[in-house]
């Protein structure tokens, strides 16, 4: 009989999810997928099978005014698609893991306090990651629940990539650079000697590239550096967040502006970034077409800003095999990938116009010095691979 593992990525206002499937003796599969989105206000259920047939496309009842009644909803909508199918587990992204937890780990109360005081780290996700497992606890309870997290790719960097310089007894007490976006560096690291077996074993620059966007370098398939460190604000601008930020002009934001701690964390999560320098839109589909200057400023500034951290982190491997391009940015925007390996040919990308704008996996010219690629990411693949394996469910991974 399959088994069904169910994925949740719980955010603010959205809840997108993943039916796995996993027949005896079989891999995950994808079953269904979906998302509701406009909780709190206009909340709306769409799903699609693997096929991109749609299950459901409704408006749901205007009392889903949070993550768990959300929940409930797409319970019951799960109950009425499947029946009696008994879903074995349940998989949750969960943005920060912490000092304490290098890897995926089956739920308990010790682990959901230990992730409870890392909500500081990450507001942005944290608090509503965490929301999803106790109401998935008090829907079905007894349930086995298992957080995969995204710093977990990244623990075992060299002591100097792991490190903030800062006092001993403030590193103590678990201020280092964690890194983020793991499960998707993860899956990507699973498919290369697949997809490029060319590059897999070399030095690795993937680009996940979304509205939240970092890069990682990677030796061998395995995380060297990446650029978002102790919290998701470091690194490359965002759709609504800096990325690297001069520590003084936080300063200047407490004592010379007199804002506090609060709007500090709301300009720099919600105000800042894209959204920030172009006064219109966090979002590049709406930036690219758009000919106001302070949209062209905000995409020259994404890409200068991808552009010198790739340099950067070419450095960190001693040089460069390949560019990885993934997310959503990254797998949809043929402008924004030509204009960063235009800013690195330097580094030897000699980049394939046609290629890269018909969307071929491969995007480089054939005897580019340092070949550029198009791949895919799912995370919540990843998510039900750690799920299967830490609750002990039957088949291959």
């Amino acid at each position: 009989m399959a088994q069904f593992a169910l994925i949740l990525n719980a955010g603010s206002s959205s809840l997108k999810f993943f039916i796995c499937k996993r027949p005896p003796g079989h891999v995950w599969e994808l079953e269904s997928r979906g998302q509701i989105d406009g909780i709190g206000t206009n909340p709306h259920l769409k799903a699609k099978d693997a096929t991109d047939k749609v299950l459901i496309d409704t408006d749901l009842a205007s009392d889903v005014k949070d993550g768990a009644k959300a929940i409930n909803a797409l319970g019951d909508w799960i109950r009425s698609l499947y029946g009696g199918s008994a879903v074995a587990g349940v998989g949750h992204r969960v943005v920060h893991g912490g000092p304490n937890y290098p890897a995926p780990v089956v739920i308990t109360p010790k682990v959901m306090d230990d992730l409870r005081a890392l909500v500081p780290l990450a507001p942005l996700h944290q608090p509503y990651n965490l929301a999803a497992l106790e109401a998935v606890a008090q829907r079905i309870p007894g349930i086995p629940q298992v957080a995969c997290f995204d710093t977990s790719f990244h623990r075992g960097q060299s002591a100097v990539a792991e490190l903030v310089p800062l006092p001993a007894e403030i590193r103590n007490a678990g201020v280092q650079r964690y890194g983020f976006h793991g499960l998707s560096y993860e899956y990507i690291a699973s498919v290369l000697p697949e997809v490029a077996p060319s590059i897999a074993g070399g030095r690795v620059v993937v680009a996940h590239l979304g509205s939240g966007a970092s890069l990682c370098a990677m030796l061998g398939g395995k995380s060297i550096d990446s650029t978002l460190g102790f919290t998701a604000l470091d690194g490359l601008c965002m759709g609504t967040r800096p990325g690297s930020l001069d520590p003084g002009v936080v300063l200047y934001l407490f004592q010379q502006l007199g804002l506090s701690a609060k709007e500090v964390e709301a300009l720099l999560y919600k105000k800042s970034g894209l959204l920030g320098i172009s006064g219109i839109s966090n979002d590049m589909r709406d930036l690219l077409p758009s000919a106001a200057p302070a949209a062209r400023l905000a995409v020259d500034y994404f890409v200068y800003q991808c552009a010198k951290q790739i340099g950067a982190l070419a450095a960190a491997l001693g040089g460069i095999d390949a560019l990885v391009f993934t997310a959503g940015i990254g797998e949809n925007s043929p402008e924004i990938r030509r204009r960063i390996c235009q800013a690195s040919a330097w580094l030897g990308i000699q980049l394939d116009t046609a290629a890269n704008e018909s969307r071929q996996t491969l995007i480089s010219m054939p005897d580019s010095p340092v070949s550029a690629w198009v791949i895919p990411t799912n995370e919540e693949l990843m998510i039900a691979r750690h799920t299967g394996r830490l609750l002990g469910l039957s088949g291959r991974s």
